[in-house]
């Protein structure tokens, strides 16, 4: 088993001190090599989150495009089958598929331009199945990257 440290990659979607919505590319990068249960052999593990969490699966139909709206709850977001996008009020559009992890995290946008938080739809001509896994509880002052 290599020794180098592992490099997750992922999107964090945000609010910025002027309400404004932005996406920042982040990487996991605290890993810790160990076994999950003894005598299981060790694998790279990054830091535990402890937190009441939901966990759902979404499918989003071929076409569909919501409105712009805020994520309910800080969310990852992980594509499991299909594609799909999503907008940030500065106008930054990142598309991912399966095995791209995103962080939305977009919750106390202000209203600009009939834009608040973000756009999202489905790419392509299948669904977008979608396993969504949100914080019970909110953080006060979001910071971009903060899973690094």
């Amino acid at each position: 088993m290599p020794d180098e440290r592992p490099t997750v990659p992922y999107w964090h979607l945000h609010t910025d001190a002027h309400g404004i919505s932005r996406f920042r590319r982040c990487a996991m990068t605290q890993f810790e090599l160990k076994s999950m249960q003894p005598p299981a052999a060790p694998q790279w593990q990054g830091r535990k989150h402890h937190d009441g969490m939901t966990v759902m699966v979404t499918v989003q139909p071929v076409g569909w495009e919501g409105t712009w709206h805020e994520n309910p709850k800080p969310q990852w977001i992980i594509p499991l089958s299909g594609r799909w996008f999503v907008q940030a009020m500065d106008g930054t559009r990142v598309e991912m598929g399966p095995g791209e992890i995103s962080f939305g995290e977009d919750q106390g946008c202000r209203l600009q331009d009939g834009r608040k938080g973000h756009l999202s739809g489905t790419l392509g001509d299948a669904p977008a199945v979608l396993m969504v896994v949100q914080f019970d509880t909110p953080r006060d002052a979001p910071t971009p990257c903060r899973f690094d």
